[in-house]
């Protein structure tokens, strides 16, 4: 036991002398403890099953070129690519991110940096996997975008793809990836390619994710204004302090429906198919807000039961509950006009309606029916609304819808 004889006697020396003044150190001041970081999801796109022409022919020797819109900005990024639904390995030669240029699609040449991959700047990504790339050190502002360009070799065989991107990229022939001017990209396309989404190193705590259909994707918003209504409500957002902010994610896609895959071009897998690869696993994602069911009842085969629809929700209520982030849903919005309107598809969603505002079990509800209807005619979009056809909102809709929302429903 002789060490601890050692270490009384060191023990009482340091005592005597701090007792008389000699070996005490000079208080250290308290700091603020530095405010913690993490990624968050800013933007991602949901991926959708490739169908014909050139996302089911693919790409070789191609340079595509992608305009990411942030919800909310950061120094430092992660972008992240999906082969989920390729049938051999994607070969993702080279990828750069820029801040765009003064003509659209070109890039600030001095912003222009390579992203690597555990170091290096080619990756293979098998097929069904998605990567993250390494933490890429660029600058962006809340609300701003950048320019992803990638480099195929190819061939790479079906392309996984978002069919209704509302923003304008652009294609060119070889590696074009470390070109700023969009001269050198003489087509244009109308898709997200390979793009899964865009993370940002923040101290925000966490993100919102969007799961629903073509109203949540933007369809018959004006191309590249980023009008679909959650660009809207990250713009109210972003109004708010800092400590109040979260990560915007917009999972919708055109025609997609809770219970079944729909069988046209792109659409996707149905919702509870897709919540855990588009939602749950999203980064950071804290909070789920629901807008589905309009093509469950206005797609054959059409679903006539109201309690599927509330068996669904349950579900992801119940998944999401599991992850321990919050639901938030949506009523179904009126579509009276609408070719495949009839009066016993309308009675199915007043009765989904009707629970989804009574129920109780979401954490959170808005009411988008009531938000957008003409309450002279209440099956019916208000014309102001309206985007012509009787179904989708048009952009002043897409706001006033965005308007509605109660942002604190929605804060993690």
């Amino acid at each position: 036991m002789r060490w601890a004889a050692a270490a009384v006697a060191a023990a009482t020396l340091v005592t005597g002398l701090i007792g008389a003044g000699i070996a005490q150190a000079d208080p250290v001041a308290k700091k603020e403890p530095a405010a913690r970081t993490d990624w968050v999801a800013t933007w991602a796109t949901a991926a959708e099953v490739p169908f014909s022409g050139q996302q089911l022919a693919g790409f070789t020797d191609t340079t595509l070129r992608e305009r990411i819109h942030v919800s909310i900005g950061g120094d430092v990024v992660r972008l992240r690519l999906t082969n989920v639904y390729g049938k051999t390995p994607l070969v993702v030669q080279s990828t750069t991110l820029g801040r765009p240029g003064g003509t659209p699609g070109d890039v600030d040449a001095a912003s222009l940096v390579p992203v690597t991959f555990d170091g290096a700047t080619s990756v293979t990504i098998p097929p069904g996997a998605e990567y993250a790339s390494d933490p890429v050190r660029i600058s962006v502002p809340g609300d701003g975008n950048l320019m992803a360009s990638l480099y195929l070799p190819g061939p790479t065989g079906p392309a996984t793809y978002h069919r209704d991107a509302w923003t304008t990229g652009y294609l060119a022939a070889g590696d074009q990836t470390g070109q700023p001017t969009v001269a050198s990209f003489p087509s244009r396309i109308s898709n997200f390619y390979f793009l899964d989404g865009l993370d940002v190193e923040s101290t925000m705590d966490g993100s919102v994710a969007f799961l629903g259909d073509s109203i949540t994707d933007g369809t018959h918003s004006t191309v590249d204004a980023d009008h679909r209504w959650p660009d809207y409500l990250a713009d109210r957002m972003l109004t708010q302090p800092r400590s109040r902010q979260f990560g915007v994610v917009n999972s919708g896609i055109a025609g997609n429906r809770l219970l079944l895959d729909y069988t046209g071009a792109g659409q996707g897998v149905n919702a509870l198919a897709r919540l855990e690869r588009d939602v749950l696993t999203q980064t950071g994602v804290r909070t789920v807000f629901v807008f589905e069911g309009i093509n469950d009842l206005q797609n054959d085969p059409t679903q006539y039961d109201p309690n599927q629809f509330i068996q669904a929700y349950h579900q992801i209520i119940q998944r999401a509950h599991d992850q321990g982030i919050r639901v938030v849903a949506s009523t179904i919005t009126p579509w009276a006009g609408w070719t495949a309107w009839t009066p016993e598809r309308e009675a199915v969603r007043v009765q989904v309606n009707q629970w989804i505002r009574t129920s109780g079990e979401f954490d959170g509800v808005v009411d988008f029916d009531k938000v957008i209807r003409d309450p002279a005619d209440p099956q019916r979009i208000l014309p102001a609304y309206d985007s012509g056809d009787h179904l989708h909102p048009g952009d002043v809709g897409y706001k006033a819808m965005a308007d509605a929302v109660n942002l604190d429903l929605l804060r993690p």
